[in-house]
């Protein structure tokens, strides 16, 4: 009997593989804050059809808002203020700030131009896990 890995495990490699990668940093440590599974993880990233069905998969239904002052939301992690999280996320390239707020009450708190930016993301994501033998700098997802 040979010790071949199985395609679950190659394939749990290589998603754990491609979302290390530097252009999905963001996306990553938005994952690592809503799931600890990973193997859910790499199932539900692998069945979502967008950023916001992922985080609704995972239990973190978005809710959005216009703008979010960081600064801001520091005072509001714990209980009394309901936020898990605070997890800035500034693209150099676009010169854009893209938070997201895990909230306590299972939430995600973000705006309308991040749930954009993180779309584009996820599909850069799932296209280089659907086509490993892709550069990494081809993964990048396309800025706005």
């Amino acid at each position: 009997m040979t010790d071949q890995p199985s395609k679950t495990h190659v394939a749990k490699n290589n998603f754990e593989q491609v979302l290390s990668l530097e252009p999905f940093k963001g996306l990553k440590t938005i994952l690592e804050s809503v799931s600890a599974d990973r193997g859910a993880l790499h199932e539900k990233v692998a069945g979502a059809n967008s950023y916001e069905d992922l985080l609704a998969r995972l239990g973190y239904p978005i809710t959005l808002t216009p703008q979010i002052h960081v600064q801001d939301c520091y005072s509001r992690v714990g209980e009394r203020g309901g936020i898990k999280t605070v997890l800035p996320y500034y693209d150099i390239p676009t010169q854009s700030s893209l938070p997201t707020l895990v909230n306590l009450d299972s939430t995600v708190t973000t705006t309308p131009k991040a749930v954009h930016f993180f779309n584009q993301m996820l599909t850069a994501l799932k296209r280089q896990l659907n086509a490993p033998n892709q550069t990494p700098s081809s993964a990048a997802p396309k800025r706005a």
